[in-house]
């Protein structure tokens, strides 16, 4: 436990990632939100007033952050006055987004982002915190370049991977080669409730912009090594992806082929997976969820409406795998989008960068 909370802010705190930094910080045992930022349209008013009816979490707004003034997101230098470190749901163009989170890291104040801006910056680590902490290494190297002493920007993967690159970590061993996934994509994802987008009741779009060279790209980055100073990605397995947006509101799943140089026995799979933890569970960071990857024998599971909401929505759900006529094997795989996918994974990378001293109180 901390003897004093550090202090938070959310930078694009009226959006629904953003919404959700502000659930899931109420009563977080290390951070509190000092502050909330916000375009210059929703700056001056009341948090409460700059949602208005725009609300879009299950649990009520927070009393904390209800009265608290919105800034000016682009006044960088008054908003990392009141916060040690800031997370990053900003909803502009990439140029942008680089340009706000390089100017708060210059000012001294770490990034912890959701963005995918800076998810290719050679020298900005992209973690699964219990697949590639040691990504945090090259911190260091981005520090050089920025001309800092404390502050960084840092980010997590697209919230598409969630559900097979964890599982094809955990069967490293067998040396996966080949993958092909189809990934069936909340509203949630696109920030989006039934109620903002009444034309996806019943419907499937075989189509969401970028996520399929994401999908595709992005586990390779996490498999990565660092070298003279940034992380050069993996070479294997090749993955092959589809991505369908469908009428669910939270919640990714992927179907997932795969083929293995060395052929494991399904028990072999079941074990590695289910026993998969990393530095997140051995050091119990407040929201690691106990149980990484759960495996589910029946044939109907997972199920979003069943099985979404594991571990706190930071548990990956597994069933249905099987021998294959063409690859290895098969599965199928469920994750939370908005949770592990999303502002939860950016809360676990915060905690762990937090307990490995990158991110501290300022003097």
């Amino acid at each position: 436990m901390m003897e004093k909370k550090l202090r938070v802010g959310v930078l694009g705190a009226t959006g629904m990632v953003g919404q959700r930094f502000i659930t899931l910080l109420e009563n977080h045992p290390w951070f509190e939100v000092t502050a909330v930022a916000a375009s210059p349209r929703s700056a001056g008013k009341t948090y409460e007033e700059a949602v208005g009816d725009r609300w879009k979490m299950e649990s009520p707004m927070p009393d904390s952050v209800k009265h608290q003034i919105v800034m000016n997101v682009n006044e960088v230098d008054k908003v990392s006055a009141q916060v040690d470190f800031v997370f990053s749901a900003v909803d502009m163009s990439k140029e942008e987004i680089r340009a706000i989170e390089e100017a708060y890291a210059k000012a001294e104040v770490p990034v912890v982002s959701n963005n995918s801006a800076h998810r290719w910056t050679p020298d900005v680590p992209m973690v699964i915190p219990e697949i590639n902490p040691e990504h945090f290494q090259v911190i260091e190297f981005q520090k050089k370049r920025l001309g800092t002493k404390k502050g960084f920007i840092a980010v997590k993967p697209n919230c598409s991977i969630q559900s097979y690159a964890p599982v094809l970590t955990a069967w490293k061993e067998f040396e996966p080669y080949e993958v092909v996934a189809t990934t069936y994509q909340a509203i949630s994802g696109a920030g989006k409730t039934f109620k903002d987008w009444p034309e996806m009741v019943g419907n499937i779009i075989p189509y969401i912009g970028g996520e399929e060279e994401k999908s595709e790209q992005e586990p390779l980055r996490l498999w990565g090594k660092i070298e003279d100073g940034v992380i050069v990605k993996g070479e294997e397995p090749k993955i092959t992806c589809q991505c369908i947006r469908v009428p669910v509101l939270n919640g990714h799943t992927a179907a997932v082929f795969v083929k293995f140089r060395k052929k494991p026995s399904k028990e072999e799979l079941i074990e590695r997976m289910i026993h998969f933890q990393g530095i997140p569970q051995k050091i119990q960071l407040p929201s690691a969820p106990k149980q990484f990857i759960q495996y589910l024998e029946e044939d109907n599971r997972p199920q979003v409406s069943l099985d979404v909401d594991f571990e706190n929505g930071m548990g990956i759900s597994v069933g249905r795998l099987r021998e294959d006529t063409i690859y290895d094997y098969k599965f199928v795989g469920l994750s939370h989008n908005t949770l592990r996918g999303a502002a939860g994974g950016a809360v676990l990378c915060a905690e762990l960068l937090t307990a490995q001293k990158y991110i501290q109180a300022k003097e």
